[in-house]
């Protein structure tokens, strides 16, 4: 018997429900799957899951509805919605609901899996153990789990998008990154930006970081990015 976290991810687009099960799994979550509202209500009671990843709309029933029938029903298991709609009184009819945590698409799959494990710690349903989330290149250290970025001893203020993408670079260290890989990884997989969103952001850190030693990231003109000392 498997003492895995157990996370149903209902969403009805199966490359996304693919790629969530992916990385959960990775991340040493057990999975189980429903593509409409009533096998999501199904599943909930059949499987027992410890979260819920909850895709707001559905071919049927939508998310806020199966939400507010686990409830009814005296399932308190953590919710989390995803949705493509951002606006303020979604969040607030997700969370009235009873829901723990409101994700917006697109999103980066790292800080989803985050998340996951945030509601899960919140809730107190223990997640699996996190593997060394201290990533260090040179003098640079970037702390997943605190959210922390630190260079030669010093502290350094990034915002969410500066950070995640700070954190992209740095795991994958001393690799040619293109702008296409980077921005799916980043910005979501359906994210049709162009490259000068990526460009801005990278002169953002390195504004940030060279002051602070040589620089760390690199261009391969024509291809994209690196970061090495």
């Amino acid at each position: 018997m498997s003492d895995s976290q157990r996370v149903l991810v209902v969403e009805d687009e199966a490359n996304i429900r693919d790629l969530i099960r992916t990385a959960l799994r990775f991340h040493g979550f057990d999975t189980c799957l429903a593509r409409t509202g009533a096998e999501a209500l199904r599943e909930a009671r059949g499987r027992r899951p410890d979260l819920v990843l909850l895709d707001v709309m559905l071919p049927d029933i939508d998310g806020f509805e199966v939400c507010r029938r686990l409830r009814a029903g005296g399932d308190q298991v953590p919710v989390i919605f995803l949705t493509a709609r951002d606006t303020p009184s979604d969040t607030v009819t997700g969370l009235t609901l009873g829901g723990d945590d409101y994700v917006t698409k697109p999103f980066s799959i790292d800080a989803l899996v985050a998340r996951v494990r945030a509601v899960l710690r919140r809730t107190g349903a223990a997640a699996p153990p996190e593997p060394d989330t201290v990533l260090r290149v040179a003098d640079l250290e970037l702390d997943e789990a605190r959210w922390t970025v630190r260079r030669a001893g010093a502290d350094i203020e990034l915002s969410p998008t500066e950070f995640k993408l700070l954190a992209y670079l740095m795991r994958n260290a001393g690799r040619v990154l293109t702008r296409s890989q980077i921005l799916e990884n980043v910005w979501g997989w359906d994210h049709h930006g162009n490259a000068q969103v990526l460009e801005t952001y990278i002169s953002y850190l390195r504004r940030k970081l060279d002051p602070l030693g040589p620089p760390l990231i690199h261009t391969r003109r024509g291809v994209g990015y690196s970061l090495r000392p």
